[in-house]
């Protein structure tokens, strides 16, 4: 199994992935992951403050924050999004999540083609509530199709500029396997999820059956979001969980 690490005064472990975010998160014996869902997207800066204000009602620290899912108007460019990193961590960091260096908080951010947010902002969040005897929950952070921490993702993205239906699969088969790698880490497979995502603009249907059906992945369904991933350049991202309370708020 992976190796995973506790965030101090959370009640969740995590994978380590890059500086932005983590690759995975999962409750700790005794805890549960609970989402979150706004009916629109809002803004950073209040959505920081909007998710400030759910964990103290529930009684959670601020620590307790433990994934989330962005909605971005366009991809960014390499730097564009370097920037925007440098922007979300620093609430991370002032909120003492990143106390030890390493950001524990899983995270997706994708871009609606249509009717985008008119900057970047919550679509939704995860954080983690004690209870007792609760089934295992995990959140497996979004992942487009070029592997992270290689300092960009052009360079590495597979069939980089090609989105014909053979170079498609490729990209979904490569995202798959990194999805499986990191439920690996919380002993997870597609079996235990709830709930999986998939964000492409591109046809999927002509390996809809054959790499995701395979997988038993539309056990409990699939949604499609009809989003690109967050950098220029990439084409097909997913993310999925094991969560089993979940609840929309008005905005």
């Amino acid at each position: 199994m992976i190796d995973t690490v506790e965030a101090p005064n959370s009640g969740y472990r995590f994978m380590p992935g890059v500086s932005q975010y983590s690759a995975a998160v999962g409750a700790l014996p005794g805890f549960t992951l609970e989402r979150v869902r706004f009916t629109t997207p809002v803004p950073i800066r209040q959505g920081f403050e909007r998710i400030a204000q759910i964990l103290k009602e529930a009684g959670r620290p601020l620590t307790a924050f433990a994934a989330c899912e962005l909605r971005s108007p366009a991809p960014f460019t390499e730097s564009g999004f370097v920037k925007f990193n440098e922007d979300y961590t620093g609430t991370l960091k002032a909120w003492g999540l990143m106390a030890n260096g390493a950001n524990p908080v899983a995270r997706s951010n994708v871009c609606p083609k249509i009717d985008p947010p008119s900057e970047p902002g919550f679509h939704a969040f995860t954080y983690a509530v004690p209870a007792a005897n609760a089934p295992a929950s995990f959140v497996i952070a979004g992942s487009g199709e070029a592997p992270e921490g290689k300092g960009n993702y052009r360079d590495h993205a597979v069939r980089l500029g090609d989105t014909s239906p053979a170079a498609m699969l490729e990209k979904a088969k490569w995202v798959l396997g990194e999805m499986e790698r990191r439920m690996s880490a919380f002993a997870g497979d597609w079996s235990q999820v709830t709930a999986t995502q998939l964000y492409t603009v591109h046809d999927i249907y002509p390996f809809i059956e054959s790499e995701l059906g395979r997988r038993g992945i539309f056990r409990q369904g699939l949604t499609w979001h009809f989003n690109r991933p967050p950098v220029r350049d990439l084409e097909y991202e997913m993310d999925c969980r094991r969560v089993f309370v979940e609840r929309v708020v008005q905005v």
